[in-house]
């Protein structure tokens, strides 16, 4: 029996599950060369939300990053992420954009690709997967555990059969939500072993505790590879800690032959960065052991606290949980894992806070039931499907959805134009478009400067350490304030920033501009208040079912869904309320004439905010 061999999730999945992927490339550089020399099979340093994270939240490249990570661990092979046809975005993209994503990411770097749908729908892995063995990656096919009527043992083993004839290397049992048991996990290795014949990689999250004794047993039961991370970046939403695995697999057959007090440095060194962001530890409440009764994943669990805390709901929490189970089966019981987690999530908030089921429905959940995301596990309820479809045409069971997508790189680099200098800017710009050209043109007189961060962070060492980031932030001073050098002195230490192409740099005694403010957000519409009745009794006001923001069109550019004069039917759409990340098509109670459209395009809403009046077609005379 081979020793057990152990995946770093730290920087990746431990960082993401816990820190909500703020982890900046400053903060890894200098403890990257010693996690270098641990020994593990591989560091999984890229994708999930880390992608678009970078774009959104750091003001950094994520290619650039990718290569700095690989600069850092030359002996180590880093692993990503994919979300299948979804790559590390949200919707489905093309054969074309998959390919030539997922070879850039293999030529920057990235050696193991772990691939999972959201559905366990084979279809859309077939990209993927064809793409990483036609550039030479190792292809990890995950399989997305949950727990339901449909999901069985047989169930899994069919898949990962089918993971398997698409050419996978390795088999991984994916855990997102924590809800995988010792006895459980025993057994589906075993099987896995026996059936399939590939090495499995077992991936839990901590959640309620379960996770060690997962990779106990399924060491017991010849797992290859186990998911962990450092200490300061493990439990609660995260994975079980690494010295804490190494330590229990001492002296046994499953030993690692990993360092303890190796381990237990690099930990040193996160403990003190999890001090300096003031992140919090990973814990596990109560909440998060009721898993096992309510199925709802530790992170999931998260966003549903923020999302009824934003809608000033939050001591509704108990309703939504257990609406969560209802809505789930209803849509064929689908795995609560990316982005199926958010959808279902979100549907059963909906529910509970409109006091009317199923009356608002987003765009994601139409096109999950409409057959667009893939194969639902189970059958849905026909009611549901027919409320939730109306006009729109149900995706026949023998199209893959990827297949609808036909965009090409040329197409898109076309559009992108000359903010794009590479393969991966236009990358960047197909996933997400409105980041991506934020970004590039906010850098385009940057890349010198970038690029020198970068080599000069290749030489920092843990002991003596120096902020990247804060050096990056003197970079952004310097962009938004167009002075040509700005140079700071601390504690000895002497940083100048001079940007290209800026003419004579400023004497170091200039005082640097002061970063930009941020403009403040834009008021909310407030609820409305009483007013003097100004329109007739027969008007019915259109209300906002929740904080959002509301958009008149369905996409900018577009005309609006309606005007006033329009006649609507019941049902029809009216507007879009964006809430909780997802587009919520708001529709009309009954038929009748808009009357007034209350709110001009893209404002933010409250709960109560009238959007629209709409006088019904025989209305009921006023008392």
């Amino acid at each position: 029996m081979p020793r057990l061999q152990i995946m770093d999730t730290t920087i990746r999945d431990g960082q993401q599950s816990l820190w909500a992927t703020r982890m900046q490339i400053g903060d890894m550089l200098p403890i990257l060369p010693k996690m270098d020399r641990v020994g593990y099979w591989a560091i999984e340093a890229w994708g999930g939300a880390t992608f678009d994270s970078c774009l959104r939240f750091l003001d950094e490249n994520p290619w650039e990053r990718l290569r700095a990570i690989k600069a850092n661990t030359p002996n180590t092979p880093l692993a990503m992420l994919s979300r299948g046809q979804n790559l590390v975005g949200y919707k489905h993209y093309s054969r074309e954009i998959v390919n030539r994503f997922i070879g850039a990411a293999h030529r920057n770097g990235i050696e193991v690709f772990r691939v999972f749908d959201a559905l366990n729908d084979i279809r859309n892995v077939v990209d993927n997967a064809e793409a990483i063995k036609e550039h030479g990656g190792l292809f990890e096919g995950a399989i997305s555990y949950t727990i339901s009527p449909v999901h069985t043992l047989d169930s899994y083993l069919e898949y990962g059969q089918q993971l398997k004839d698409l050419g996978a290397d390795t088999i991984a049992i994916k855990d997102m939500a924590g809800m995988l048991t010792p006895y459980r996990a025993e057994r589906m290795v075993k099987a896995f072993n026996e059936e399939i014949g590939l090495p499995v990689h077992i991936h839990c999250h901590y959640v309620g505790g379960m996770a060690p004794a997962n990779i106990l047993k399924a060491a017991e039961a010849g797992v290859a590879v186990a998911d962990t991370a450092h200490a300061p970046l493990a439990f609660g939403n995260s994975h079980p800690a690494v010295e804490m695995i190494v330590a229990a697999l001492k002296e046994s057959r499953y030993d690692t032959d990993l360092d303890l007090d190796l381990l237990f440095e690099i930990s040193e060194y996160w403990e003190e960065m999890r001090k300096r962001g003031h992140y919090k530890r990973g814990v596990s409440s109560l909440i998060h052991m009721q898993v096992y009764s309510h199925q709802v994943p530790g992170g999931m669990m998260s966003n549903l606290i923020s999302q009824l805390e934003v809608q000033k709901a939050a001591d509704r929490l108990p309703e939504v949980m257990a609406e969560i189970p209802k809505v789930r089966a209803e849509v064929g019981y689908p795995p609560l894992v990316t982005p199926m987690s958010q959808i279902v999530g979100t549907q059963a908030v909906f529910n509970v806070l409109t006091g009317k089921r199923w009356s608002v429905i987003s765009k994601e959940m139409k096109d999950y039931v409409c057959g667009y995301y893939g194969k639902a596990p189970g059958h849905m309820d026909k009611e549901i499907v027919a409320k939730v479809a109306g006009d729109t045409e149900i995706l026949d069971p023998a199209v893959a959805p990827g297949t609808l997508v036909t965009t090409t790189y040329d197409e898109v680099a076309n559009e992108i134009g000359d903010l794009a200098h590479s393969e991966e800017d236009v990358l960047m710009y197909a996933l997400f478009p409105n980041e991506a050209r934020t970004y590039l043109s906010k850098h385009r007189v940057s890349e010198k400067v970038d690029f020198m961060l970068e080599q000069e962070s290749s030489g920092t060492k843990e002991d003596d350490y120096v902020d990247i980031n804060q050096i990056r932030e003197l970079v952004r001073v310097a962009e938004e304030s167009g002075v040509g050098e700005i140079v700071v002195e601390e504690e000895g230490v002497r940083i100048a920033v001079r940007m290209p192409g800026q003419g004579a740099p400023v004497a170091a005694s200039a005082p640097a501009a002061p970063v930009a403010q941020a403009a403040p957000a834009a008021a909310a519409a407030p609820a409305p208040a009483e007013e003097v009745p100004t329109r007739p009794a027969a008007w019915k006001p259109v209300i906002a079912p929740m904080v959002g923001t509301y958009y008149e069109a369905p996409a900018p550019g577009e005309p609006p869904f309606v005007k006033v004069g329009d006649e609507v039917a019941a049902g029809e759409t009216l507007c879009i309320v964006e809430a909780m990340k997802l587009m919520n098509e708001i529709a009309a109670e009954e038929m009748g004439t808009v009357r007034e459209v209350c709110l001009s395009d893209a404002t933010p809403v409250e709960y109560g905010t009238v959007l629209f009046y709409v006088e019904p077609h025989d209305p009921t005379p006023g008392v």
